[in-house]
């Protein structure tokens, strides 16, 4: 049977970590961080996860705003914005809540946003230092799951890991994070990486995943990691949700990447979904805005010197 990874307490425990640590930073004669986050149009999912970002703010100190605007809006409107929210100085993050529009290319905003700022780590700049083992905004997801591998005790050092799912701001960069120098300073995890996604064969899979000692999946296809796809004892991260109807209640419910119930009989770490990597999410976002606050002081001190 295998240990429940219970991230809802581990994130739990970092936001109480950052609350000390941002006292601390306001009792040197700083202001409190600020983030904010960008919302655009009226999708319920978006509304529901930037509140849950905001309530976080609030909850370790970070003041937050979040600024409304309608879906109607052109990218050249958009663009204005974010610069208009770069050169505010009282503003350390900028959250661009993702999906955009159709009619707006998230390439762009997601580059429009400020290096410095850029708290979701999707600007190529970023991604390009983190790329090259280099100190950036590493995406909070990935980044969630590194410490939810590092609290748990999981060996990573020369061990076999398989990422499937490839997309830019989760299975990329969670690959680079188990196969980079753990010397450098992205303080990675040293892992002999393999990267499966849709057009991986089935048969593959199923071989490339038998083989990890770390299974991470963030697909979004429910139970496609089944239990004779792991191997024993090995610890597997569930990033995917999906929302299904159960087919027993009838009522909506959520549902990860893996055949929770089957696979946590084989696995030595689990985490679950929903109470899972979700929250880790939520609470990198949080180390990353007060990361940032630390980068504007530095910044401004520089340029007022």
């Amino acid at each position: 049977m295998a240990k429940l990874i219970d991230g809802k307490k581990i994130a739990n425990d970092i936001q109480e970590e950052l609350k000390r640590e941002i006292l601390k930073w306001c009792d040197a004669g700083n202001r409190a961080p600020q983030l904010t986050a960008v919302l655009v149009g009226d999708d319920p999912a978006s509304d529901t996860y930037v509140k849950n970002k905001m309530k976080a703010a609030q909850n370790v100190g970070i003041e937050s705003i979040t600024v409304k605007i309608p879906a109607t809006i052109s990218e050249n409107e958009l663009l204005q914005k974010i610069e208009e929210l770069n050169n505010d100085r009282n503003i350390d993050g900028i959250l661009i809540q993702l999906p955009l529009p159709e009619h707006i290319n998230e390439r762009n905003i997601c580059n429009a946003v400020s290096v410095r700022k850029d708290v979701d780590g999707f600007h190529i700049e970023n991604i390009g230092k983190f790329c090259s083992d280099m100190n950036a905004f590493i995406p909070c997801t990935p980044l969630g799951v590194q410490e939810l591998i590092k609290r748990s005790g999981i060996e990573t050092f020369g061990k076999n890991a398989v990422v499937v799912g490839r997309s830019k701001n989760v299975g990329m960069p969670m690959a680079m994070l188990l196969h980079a120098d753990g010397r450098n300073e992205t303080h990675a995890m040293d892992a002999t990486t393999t990267i499966c996604h849709r057009f991986t064969p089935p048969e593959q899979l199923a071989l490339f995943c038998k083989t990890a000692d770390i299974i991470v999946t963030a697909t979004g296809v429910p139970g496609l990691i089944k239990a004779d796809m792991v191997k024993p004892g090995a610890a597997v991260f569930d990033v995917g949700i999906t929302r299904i109807q159960d087919p027993v209640t009838g009522k909506n419910k959520l549902v990860g990447d893996v055949d929770f119930d089957a696979v946590k009989e084989i696995a030595g770490h689990i985490t679950p979904v929903p109470g899972g990597v979700g929250p880790m999410t939520v609470a990198m976002l949080m180390k990353n805005t007060l990361k940032a606050a630390k980068y504007n002081v530095e910044y401004n001190n520089r340029n007022n010197a």
